[in-house]
């Protein structure tokens, strides 16, 4: 399990290693380098590079907002 900020922290995104955001929602882990989101099922990060969903340009600069408050 690694939603939790300490771990993810320890949980990076396979593709470029870097840091994930956890959404407000807490069901999804967001890239912002990347502009993909990997989903949390039963508590379980997904992921895989074939999990991830691009995100549009609006949810980007909507998480984007909601990680700099």
């Amino acid at each position: 399990m690694c939603p939790a900020p300490a771990r993810r922290r320890r949980c990076p995104r396979p593709i470029d290693k870097g840091p994930l955001t956890l959404s407000a929602s807490g069901d999804v882990l967001y890239n912002p380098r990347l502009r993909r989101r990997c989903p949390i099922v039963d508590g379980v990060p997904r992921l895989l590079p074939s999990s991830g969903e691009a995100v549009g340009r609006e949810e980007y600069e909507e998480l984007c907002r909601r990680s700099a408050t």
